[in-house]
């Protein structure tokens, strides 16, 4: 009788459907035929989302270029600074869009390689370049330093202002226009968002462009599951590296070919 009941356990162990695995990201995406890309459309010249709806920008352009590649259809999803990681892990499978490199992220999601090197500078009215040729210059009282909350430049200014007044403003398409209009003083950013503001706006100038602040590198932001995502963006990223994708994307909207 034993046996018997032992022969039947086997037996119906034996029949019972092997789980199975779910596809890895790769394949989902490939499966789908849609590449999910959240960017913040607010962080010119790497994404801008105008009031139409219509996106632009440098990384918008190699969204296109990476979807393409892969065979499949680019869905660019709005997001903002202070909810990308969660509408990385809810909503997409990649972020794109002048994305810094920290290892607060790095924590919660997977990175690409670097493709472009950069740095805190900050941005200033040209009447009052003289006054700010450091950030000490620009950490003093009475200085007025706004800030778009929930990204790295609100990072830096928590952890080197300690004397200026942060002011907080969540519009960054219109956070320039504070500085021209006199509702602040500075604004702490990248080197090269500067770079392009500054081009299209006279009244601005850029303090430390060529010598940021610190160090700081862009790459694209991946869910902590997309191994097979991050392995592919890593060798799409280096094939435009040689094949003359990545300098004229990156000329057309830096003037220039910066790498990593």
């Amino acid at each position: 009788m034993v046996v018997a009941l032992l022969a039947i356990a086997a037996l119906s162990t034996s029949c019972q459907s092997t789980p199975v695995a779910a596809p890895a990201d790769l394949d989902r995406i490939v499966g789908a035929g849609t590449v999910r890309v959240c960017s913040t459309g607010d962080y010119r010249p790497f994404t801008y989302r105008d009031p139409q709806g219509q996106w632009s920008g440098m990384d918008i352009d190699l969204a296109g270029d990476l979807a393409h590649r892969l065979g499949v259809t680019l869905q660019l999803v709005p997001s903002a600074w202070s909810t990308l990681m969660n509408d990385l892990d809810n909503r997409c499978d990649l972020a794109m869009g002048g994305i810094t490199i920290t290892l607060g992220r790095a924590q919660k999601a997977l990175y690409s390689t670097p493709y472009l090197r950069d740095g805190k500078a900050a941005v200033v009215r040209c009447a009052d370049q003289s006054k700010y040729q450091s950030l000490a210059d620009i950490d003093r009282a009475g200085v007025r330093v706004i800030v778009n909350p929930g990204g790295t430049n609100a990072e830096f200014d928590k952890a080197n202002l300690h004397n200026a007044t942060i002011i907080d403003y969540p519009d960054n398409n219109t956070i320039f226009d504070q500085i021209i209009t006199d509702k602040a003083d500075a604004m702490i950013t990248d080197a090269t968002e500067i770079r392009w503001q500054t081009g299209r706006h006279p009244p601005l100038c850029g303090v430390s462009v060529d010598h940021p602040f610190n160090f700081a590198q862009k790459a694209y932001l991946i869910r902590r599951s997309g191994t097979t995502i991050q392995q592919w963006v890593n060798q799409w990223l280096n094939i435009i590296a040689n094949d003359g994708t990545y300098a004229a994307i990156c000329q057309k909207w830096l003037g220039r070919v910066v790498g990593p």
